[in-house]
């Protein structure tokens, strides 16, 4: 039964598909349980953000750091996003993951955390919730265009 999921899975992780391409892919492609789609989309969807958060800092302390353009980059982001971060901290963090858009996921979440240098555990805590908000989105547009194509088509 699992090796049914793998595509889900991996598309579940991938940066730019997130559970924005593996709950359709799920449902509407390989018609799957869509209950055990959407669930194995949000976990797998979760993890990403732990070896994201750790390779971005290994990769910055043990190679960009060294690099005055990359610390330029990192100090420029700051100086630009720091408003953006005092004003909407956490919660603007959930709502960014949250809103199922293009470059808007877990990936560029954690990005986000790891480069304003956010806690861990609170960031990861927001990431989850940015998860579970677009995967009931997601959800719901699947399901509910299913069922209006039903209605239409029968």
């Amino acid at each position: 039964m699992i090796e049914q999921f793998w595509p889900v899975m991996v598309s579940a992780m991938l940066p730019i598909s997130e559970l924005r391409g593996s709950i359709p892919l799920g449902i509407l492609v390989l018609n799957l349980n869509p209950l055990a789609t959407i669930l194995v989309s949000i976990v797998f969807n979760m993890l990403v953000f732990f070896p994201v958060y750790i390779a971005l800092h290994l990769l910055y302390h043990r190679f960009f750091e060294r690099f005055g353009w990359a610390r330029g980059i990192i100090e420029r982001i700051h100086r630009k996003g720091k408003p953006f971060m005092e004003k909407y901290e956490l919660i603007g963090l959930v709502i960014f993951v949250g809103i199922p858009l293009p470059f808007t996921g877990a990936w560029t979440g954690t990005g986000i955390a790891w480069l304003f240098g956010l806690n861990w555990k609170n960031s990861f805590l927001a990431i989850a919730l940015g998860v579970l908000m677009a995967a009931a989105i997601v959800s719901v547009v699947v399901l509910g265009g299913l069922t209006m194509l039903n209605v239409f088509v029968v």
